[in-house]
């Protein structure tokens, strides 16, 4: 019952986001500002009101951490294997191993971990997310730059993994890290305005994330989605599972780590493909479509634990 009150709350959150896209309520130049002011303001304010409140002495698990990290790892010579295996386009396999291992954990994994596992979750779930969203960063950054020149494009990786690691939900998670390190309570003058922002974080985001759904080109690279989407969905978060149970970690300290690997792929991947020469239209399409199967497949991992 919990995975059912989980799941479906927050999908018909982001049902209503489609819809009212398609009603015409949401123009895009709304959805570009709104999409920033949650990026950039609500879920950072979220994630770092969270972790700097909590005690990382019960809430940092290494093991859970390394092991997330590993499992991010493994799936990119398997999405390699797979794309050459299939013989998919050069010109395409970049974007297509970059969706495979690039979760959407800011705006979908963190949200199942708040409403499934409550606060103290979320903030465990927050904490691998930072750390598992500086190796996203790097292995796109690196994937879709070797993707590229072999296309004959080149671009300046310094600048381009600069520009990935300066992403807000990154620093608001190591600012939090650090405060609650250095044992400071939040002062109330700070935290009711952060209670404030966080409270509209997660709608926002799922509505966002509901209204920039597309499914215009699907057709034209249907093969390439399905086979991306199941190592995402399944492939990946089947390998963190096997990991955590060998570990000896038992389920309860594991789960957040396993929301983190079964988020669908990032919105970040469309925008790496426009700016390293990867293949947008696929990225636009698996996004899509990861984000609607993984209503299902939430639920598969979820009863896991």
């Amino acid at each position: 019952m919990d995975i059912i009150s989980t799941i479906i709350p927050i999908f018909i959150i982001i049902f209503l986001g489609m819809f009212a896209r398609r009603k015409g309520f949401l123009s895009r130049d709304f959805l570009h500002q709104a999409n920033l002011l949650v990026y950039y303001i609500a879920i950072p304010a979220m994630i770092f009101s969270a972790i700097a409140k909590s005690s990382l002495k019960t809430q940092f698990h290494p093991g859970v951490i390394l092991v997330t990290l590993a499992t991010v790892c493994l799936i990119v010579p398997a999405a390699w294997l797979t794309a050459h295996t299939a013989n998919i386009a050069q010109s395409s396999k970049g974007t297509f191993i970059h969706c495979a291992f690039h979760g959407n954990l800011g705006y979908i994994g963190l949200a199942v971990a708040f409403y499934y596992l409550g606060h103290a979750g979320f903030v465990k779930a927050a904490i691998i997310a930072g750390f598992v969203m500086v190796l996203q960063n790097i292995l796109a950054v690196a994937v879709l730059q070797f993707y590229s020149r072999n296309s004959g494009r080149s671009t300046n990786l310094t600048s381009t993994l600069g520009s990935a690691m300066t992403n807000p939900v990154i620093l608001s998670a190591l600012a939090g890290i650090v405060y609650s390190l250095l044992g400071l309570s939040l002062p109330v003058i700070l935290d009711r305005p952060l209670t404030i922002l966080k409270g509209m974080a997660l709608p926002m985001a799922l509505l966002l994330i509901g209204a920039s759904l597309s499914f215009g080109k699907i057709r034209l690279v249907f093969s390439s989605v399905v086979m991306t989407s199941v190592l995402k969905l399944l492939v990946m978060p089947a390998m963190g599972f096997v990991l955590f149970k060998l570990s000896g970690i038992s389920a309860q300290d594991f789960i957040p780590g396993l929301i983190i690997l079964a988020a669908p792929s990032a919105t970040l991947v469309y925008i790496m493909a426009e700016q390293i020469g990867g293949d947008p239209d696929l990225a636009v399409a698996v996004i899509s479509i990861s984000t609607l199967l993984s209503g299902l497949t939430y639920g598969i991992w979820l009863s896991m634990g």
